[in-house]
């Protein structure tokens, strides 16, 4: 290498360069080592330049320079080192008087120090034992404060007081275990510590399991005891809106004399149930029913101090997922009616202890957890509903479960759970139960028919006219009678209006505490139904297959016009059980529901009455019809017939509405009219004289007289109508009489005078009539007689009729 460098030629600029560094470098390593700084970086840099030799030659001449300068100092100082060795000389007699001084002091010290010592030594010694002794007595102290510990956990433990053993555990682990100069009573600890904490774990399970089963047979209580406080609580409101139905029944009766007053029971929650946190619930041994969540809440503290807190709520969880899955098991043994009662109430006590636990437990179980425990009952409650609903066939029985089932929901939701799903599945089996309820009824309504004596029904007692009169509202006058009282209905009427009524209760009962509020227009369209379809055919069977007789189908038509006025009362009941005002009620009333079962009724009793006159009409077949005088006092048929409908009158209008028997007799004098039109039209009478006409019309003017005498009973209106009943009879022999019969050939008196006769009749029973003098033989004396005026006009008339024809 230097071979190699000695070669390389260095120009002469480079070479100052080189040596100025150098200058540099020196000067910069003098100045660290003036200052006393550290020479480490300039080694390095040497080292790593790969010139060592450079930074030793200037450390060199910094030495040689440094020599030359301590050279310089020291002949400057040279005389003062000399005075400073003289003195130090002059020092040395002094130091041996102080040597032979301190000598002696040493000699005396040792003398006196020596008893000192040895005290010292018996006071160390001293000092060592007492704090042995206290050291001692730290340790026994803290065996006996340990050992106390261990006696209070043996005496908490023996107690049941798991909780305060766990603390003292905690303690003895905390403040004494470490700190235990006994090796055995710290292995002891550590060893039994362990021991009695799962010992303590496991009684706290046992007595948590023994609340488990507990709490099963406490839910089913808890759950009919608030299911029962919330059908006492409907029936409180149901007793309200009775009270207050009849204020205003009263009020819409204008009784203003009597002040009603409604007061609403103070409501007393006896047991404390309801949603608030002000629920008066006992934790301790004499909690409601045993309702005691003490035993719960220590376990689930004794886990949380053993650090197995959210062990011991999956474990709780599990359990009572558990508990709530065999709830739900429905016995196939026992017939679902029996057991639904405690099959709800057992999960609506699970349910109020799970919300408690909730609202008290502190974050024990999440409201999330309880919902999915909810969600899970309510489908499979709707489940149960569905398979136990279609079975059965009995509409009581649908409604005693819909009523616990609603009843269900009223107490739950009191405790913020949701509902609307069990009260769809109501609602969905709403047609079934009605179908079922109609199918009821019109077996009872069936037998209270079959029942029937056709009598009209004795009331003895005012309780009795009270019940199956008043109750009813189909009384014709506000007026009590005297007892006993025989109503104008049979037994038959109050019976089948009790049906109706308990349908209507059932219906509204059914509709009603469903989340439905109106619901009025579905009661009302079954009602129909049980009227129209069941009750109506009912009474139609009854009316074409039992009725024998006059006086029973009297009693049938006294009961129709009666249960014409008890079904207004059947809708306006089924208005105020629904909370309709009346008002909207009476609005929408509709026709009678029974009007076909009503007509049959008019219909088979006018039959049977058409009968009984046409047996009295055969005597028209005795009527001499070419008489010489006319009768004066009616023919025998007519007498008969009047005394006959006298008497029927006498005894219907003690049973028969006056419309009704107005209506009935209407149609018995029209058929009257048409037999004597009908006898005078037909082959019987071959020829007849005006004698025979006058005969007639007194007869025709009898039926008038006796529709006249019914005037106070139907008004003159009325007595009017059941004188146009014989209108075609009157007017046809109004026609006969006539002076100027041609007159029924002008169109307005013929309208105004003979509007009922069929001219066709006319004609036929014109051409009947003969002049008293036309008799057999009669005209051999009068061939050159005058042809009567009367009799001309009358065969004009035929003439022209006959040609209209």
């Amino acid at each position: 290498m230097q071979s190699t460098r000695s070669r390389r030629k260095v120009a002469p600029g480079a070479a100052d360069a080189a040596e100025s560094g150098e200058k540099q470098e020196q000067l910069l390593l003098s100045s660290a080592i003036c200052n006393g700084e550290d020479l480490g970086p300039f080694v390095r840099k040497a080292f790593a330049s790969g010139r060592p030799e450079t930074l030793l030659h200037n450390l060199r001449q910094f030495s040689r320079s440094k020599e030359s300068e301590i050279e310089e100092v020291c002949k400057a100082h040279y005389q003062d080192f000399i005075l400073a060795v003289d003195d130090l000389r002059s020092l040395l007699s002094d130091v041996d008087s102080l040597k032979s001084s301190l000598y002696d002091s040493n000699s005396r010290l040792q003398s006196v120090g020596c008893p000192l010592l040895s005290s010292l030594d018996s006071f160390v010694e001293a000092q060592n034992f007492s704090k042995n002794v206290d050291s001692a007595l730290q340790s026994v102290s803290l065996c006996i404060k340990l050992m106390e510990l261990c006696s209070r956990a043996n005496h908490h433990l023996s107690n049941g007081s798991f909780y305060m053993a766990l603390k003292c555990l905690d303690s003895i682990e905390n403040e004494f275990q470490d700190k235990t100069p006994s090796s055995t009573l710290k292995r002891m600890l550590e060893s039994k510590i362990p021991e009695i904490r799962s010992h303590i774990e496991r009684k706290t399970s046992k007595e948590f399991g023994d609340w488990l089963v507990e709490i099963r047979v406490v839910s089913r209580n808890l759950g009919q005891l608030a299911i029962g406080q919330a059908s006492a609580a409907r029936q409180r409101e149901e007793d309200l809106r009775i009270k207050q139905r009849q204020a205003e029944e009263q009020s819409r009766l204008s009784l203003r004399d009597c002040v009603y007053a409604l007061e609403e029971e103070e409501e007393e929650d006896e047991g404390g149930f309801g949603g608030d946190d002000n629920d008066s619930y006992n934790y301790g041994k004499n909690g409601l029913l045993g309702f005691d969540l003490t035993p719960l809440y220590r376990a689930y503290h004794i886990h949380q101090t053993l650090g197995l807190e959210d062990r011991f709520k999956q474990y709780y969880f599990e359990n009572r997922k558990l508990q709530l899955t065999s709830d739900f098991q429905v016995s196939s043994m026992t017939p679902f009616l029996e057991s639904h009662q405690t099959f709800f109430a057992q999960i609506a006590g699970f349910f109020i202890v799970e919300d408690r636990v909730l609202k008290t437990g502190g974050g024990f179980i999440s409201k999330m957890e309880v919902e999915n425990l909810w969600e899970t009952a309510v489908s499979k409650m709707c489940a149960v509903l569905e398979d136990q609903f279609s079975r059965v066939q009995t509409a009581n029985h649908l409604l005693l479960i819909k009523d616990y089932v609603s009843l269900l929901g009223v107490t739950l939701r009191r405790y913020g759970y949701t509902v609307g799903a069990l009260l769809d599945v109501l609602s969905k089996h709403r047609d079934k139960y009605h179908e079922l309820l109609l199918s009821d009824c019109r077996k009872q309504i069936a037998e209270a028919l079959a029942a029937d004596k056709f009598e009209q029904m004795l009331m003895k007692k005012e309780y009795e006219y009270s019940m199956n009169v008043l109750s009813f509202q189909i009384q014709t006058s506000d007026i009590i009678p005297a007892f006993p009282y025989v109503a104008p209905f049979s037994s038959t009427v109050p019976d089948c209006c009790r049906i109706v009524r308990s349908f209507i209760e059932d219906s509204v009962s059914f509709m009603s505490h469903g989340g439905h509020f109106d619901f009025y227009d579905v009661v009302k369209k079954y009602l129909d139904r049980l009227l129209s379809e069941v009750l109506d055919g009912a009474l139609l069977k009854l009316i074409s297959s039992s009725v024998r007789g006059v006086s029973q189908a009297m009693q049938v038509a006294a009961n129709m016009a009666v249960l014409e006025r008890a079904c207004d009362f059947f809708f306006l009941h089924a208005a105020q059980l629904s909370g309709i005002p009346l008002r909207m009620a009476e609005r929408g009333r509709r026709q009678f529901p029974l009007s076909k079962a009503c007509n049959a009724a008019e219909e088979i009793l006018s039959g049977m009455l058409k009968k009984k006159v046409d047996g009295f009409m055969t005597l028209i077949e005795n009527v001499n019809w070419m008489t010489d005088e006319p009768s004066q006092g009616g023919n025998e048929y007519a007498n008969e017939v009047l005394i006959y409908l006298e008497t029927l009158v006498s005894t219907a209008q003690q049973i028969l509405p006056p419309q009704v028997l107005k209506r009935v007799l209407q149609d018995v004098l029209s058929h009257i009219s048409d037999k004597i039109v009908d006898t005078l039209l037909g082959d019987l009478v071959k020829r007849f004289n005006v004698n025979d006409i006058i005969g007639i019309d007194v007869d025709i003017r009898l039926l008038e007289s006796f529709a006249d005498n019914l005037a106070p009973l139907f008004s003159d209106d009325g007595a009017n109508q059941l004188k146009n009943a014989l209108a075609e009879s009157r007017q046809l022999i109004n026609l006969l009489l006539s002076s100027h019969p041609e007159n029924f050939l002008n169109p307005v008196i013929r309208e105004r005078d003979y509007n009922s006769l069929d001219y066709r009749k006319v004609v036929t029973i014109s051409e009947k009539l003969r002049d008293p003098s036309d008799r057999l033989f009669g005209t051999f004396g009068s061939r050159v007689a005058k042809q009567n005026p009367k009799k001309k006009s009358l065969d004009a008339l035929i003439k022209r009729l006959r040609d209209v024809s």
